[in-house]
């Protein structure tokens, strides 16, 4: 009996050190791969791949490259890696923002070396080239031809015609042999429908056009700074100084042009570094556009922080918007991700969400905080922004993970009286705005006369369920119980519009895509201010200080992203609104709450209590014991429950568990079962608590009992007799 009570003590010990280290790396393809018992990958066909707009077959000889293989986690190692996340986050903890490397992140929730070889050896059977393995080792490059795909994953490649333009496509939903179901989520992609750029560039200047104009004004980097409280932290040398923003394109830049900006703004020079993950794509009508507006704004708001630009020519299937972002996660390029792109969930399949989403999560446990414009149809999401009218509501896919932080786009309210907002000439690098100007919900729609949606967008996630920091802060008749973004905004219309510089010109640009770099750099300010350190998923922080005593956002007082078609949500001051999120953010403010000590009150805790020290009962009996949980501030997380050291033979049940505990207390109840052999004698039992990145325990005695001689106990149970092959075993 001893050793069976020691043994169990010494299980209970290791599970506790391996939800702390990461779940076991373990072989899960088990015997033959065999292509003849296949699986079908459900939820890839992409929406708009319609039987009626087939516009023939794709040759077999057609050359697909890079696609990407998700490769999963085991349920073990993505519990480990829930609660590593949390921990990170938790200044109580010992894993507090103690981030991991890619080959670190690959040892813990990677997929074994022995499944990897299996998987790049099918692939290699099947013709592809294998390109590259990732440093995760979550993902797996390969290419080859339409008909080597088709005969793979069983599924017929097409040319479809949506909206004049002609694309290609898998037809069905691709299928992997059984054995592999385990270890492989999918591919990214098999389709060429690509990932949209959330901008608007609306007019051309010419050559240094006074950016005070009448009733017309345009923002130049000193404006933002006077309007977002920055110009305060500029000067006291917080610049972006250590702090590294990666920003994802699909199209080369012009050096010269960024350079250009930034004499004209009066910012030193800062040369971005750009990275080609394959061949250059050279200047991309469209994507140069967003690419130099992303790098130029990231860096003039961060503005000593570097801007690693990483940009990647899109291929046959896969869009270089994905081979940028998992080349930035992979290389752990940076403290601050930019993208400025967007697909709504529904024309996602379930492969493409899983990859963002796990991308998004390995970033966050590297110390990456990522932000990812919500998108310029408002409400509906699924429409393309420059359309007359929206069709049903969706969010994006690539920001509605909760490993990302959503930007949506606020307008300024200037038009009754500009004149108490901007002066009537040019200062220094051409500012003019004279402090902080009210926001309204961007929405220009209305304003352009058919020829667009334009605004922000915004609304309730249908992939992901509501996370435990928008708890008790985003209302519950809003969401449903799922995510909802935006998380924060910045301005975004072409009212007031950002001004750029491409191909020696200058423009006005405008969307939620001018609205994510800059959100990228202030948080490159955040990381200064924190002695160079990232801060991982910024979400947790951001929605704690909007229930701080000094709120760093501007909430949003009026307006709606209702557009044509689509009914929206409306803003009406409370602290969130599924248009703007928490609102617009005070910089200085923000800097001087992030990791302050100002915010304990929102500071979640957790404790445990059991209803008495101790408890005694017989064998062949059971009985109850109450256990009360307390949340304080913010916390509200489901809560798992976890004892050892029971005596061996007592079998445990609990009336709820995990159980979710809010700021408040939770009561829930232990039955104890002691079989009529069960160890007698006195146990100290401990009771571990564990959720929302906290863990909390107490201890208990348990006492169990001889029975009397004489008293009536259970029948001893007839262990049931199995038959294996024919060989009768007891």
């Amino acid at each position: 009996m001893a050793f069976f009570s020691a043994t169990k003590r010494l299980v209970s010990v290791l599970l506790v050190l391996v939800s702390v280290a990461g779940a076991q790396v373990v072989n899960r393809i088990q015997g033959e791969i065999n292509d003849a018992v296949r699986v079908e990958l459900g939820g890839n066909v992409h929406p708009l791949a319609e039987a009626r707009a087939e516009s023939g077959v794709v040759a077999g000889e057609t050359e697909l490259k890079q696609m990407q293989r998700v490769l999963q986690g085991s349920a073990a190692q993505e519990s480990a890696l829930d609660a590593l996340l949390r921990a990170q986050q938790n200044p109580r903890s010992a894993q507090y923002h103690k981030w991991l490397k890619p080959s670190e992140f690959a040892a813990r929730f990677g997929v074994s070396a022995s499944d990897l070889a299996q998987v790049t050896g099918w692939l290699r059977e099947h013709g592809f080239t294998v390109d590259e393995v990732a440093a995760s080792h979550r993902l797996v490059s390969f290419s080859g031809t339409a008909s080597q795909v088709e005969a793979a994953f069983g599924t017929e490649l097409r040319h479809y015609t949506v909206n004049g333009e002609r694309h290609l496509a898998n037809a069905g939903n691709p299928q992997i042999p059984e054995a592999l179901s385990g270890v492989v989520g999918g591919v990214v992609s098999l389709h060429d429908f690509r990932r949209a750029p959330s901008l608007v560039k609306t007019k051309a200047l010419g050559t240094k056009p006074q950016w005070t104009s009448g009733s017309s004004h345009y923002l130049m980097p000193l404006d933002y700074g006077t309007i977002y409280d920055i110009n305060a932290l500029y000067s006291a040398g917080t610049k972006g100084t250590g702090a590294t923003i990666a920003v994802a394109g699909r199209s080369n830049i012009t050096l010269s042009d960024v350079a250009s900006f930034r004499s004209t703004a009066g910012l030193a020079a800062n040369v971005p570094t750009v990275v080609l993950v394959n061949t250059n794509p050279g200047l991309v009508s469209g994507d140069q556009d967003e690419s130099t507006l992303d790098v130029e704004w990231a860096g003039a708001v961060g503005q000593s922080a570097s801007v690693q630009f990483v940009t990647a020519a899109s291929t046959s299937t896969s869009d270089g918007i994905d081979l940028a972002v998992a080349y930035i996660v992979n290389h752990k390029i940076g403290q601050v991700v930019s993208l400025s792109y967007g697909s709504c969930e529904q024309y996602m399949g379930s492969t493409e969400l899983a990859f963002y989403n796990n991308l998004w999560k390995q970033a966050a446990s590297q110390g990456m905080s990522v932000f990812v414009s919500s998108g310029d149809a408002g409400a509906a999401g699924c429409d393309s922004a420059s359309t007359t009218s929206g069709t049903q509501k969706g969010v994006n896919g690539l920001c509605s993970s909760p490993y990302a932080t959503c930007v949506g786009g606020t307008e300024f309210n200037d038009t009754a009286s500009p004149s108490s907002y901007w002066s009537s000439t040019n200062g220094a690098g051409y500012s003019s705005a004279l402090g902080y100007i009210p926001e309204m919900v961007w929405n220009e729609s209305s304003s352009n006369s058919g020829s667009g949606l334009w605004a922000s967008g915004g609304g309730v996630s249908q992939a992901y369920t509501q996370p435990s920091w928008q708890q008790g802060v985003v209302s519950a008749s809003d969401a449903g119980g799922m995510r909802t973004v935006p998380d924060v905004s910045l301005t975004a219309a072409s009212h007031d519009g950002y001004i750029i510089v491409e191909n020696g010109s200058y423009w006005v640009a405008a969307g939620t895509s001018a609205a994510a770099p800059s959100m990228a750099g202030i948080m490159a300010l955040v990381v200064q201010s924190q002695n160079g350190v990232g801060q991982g998923n910024a979400n947790s922080v951001l929605y704690a200080l909007s229930q701080g005593k000094s709120s760093p956002f501007h909430a949003t007082p009026t307006g709606s992203n209702g557009v044509t078609g689509v009914a929206g949500y409306k803003a009406s001051g409370a602290t969130y609104n599924l248009a703007t999120g928490l609102g617009s953010v005070d910089a200085g403010l923000l800097l001087s709450a992030w990791g302050s000590s100002s915010n304990t009150a929102a500071t979640p805790t957790l404790s445990v209590a059991a209803g008495s020290s101790s408890i005694s009962f017989n064998q062949g009996t059971s009985t109850t014991l109450t256990v009360t949980l307390t949340g304080t501030g913010s916390f509200s997380s489901p809560v798992t429950l976890a004892l050892s050291g029971m005596p061996y033979g007592v079998t445990t049940s609990w009336s709820s568990n995990p159980v979710t505990v809010g700021a408040g207390t939770v009561s829930v109840t232990l039955t104890m079962k002691a079989g009529r052999l069960s160890e007698q004698g006195i146990n100290t039992v401990t009771l571990t608590a564990t959720g929302g990145g906290l863990t909390a325990t107490t201890s208990f005695q348990v006492e169990v009992l001889h029975t009397p001689t004489g008293t009536n106990l259970p029948a001893k149970p007839v262990t049931p007799t199995r038959v294996i092959k024919g060989a009768k075993v007891g």
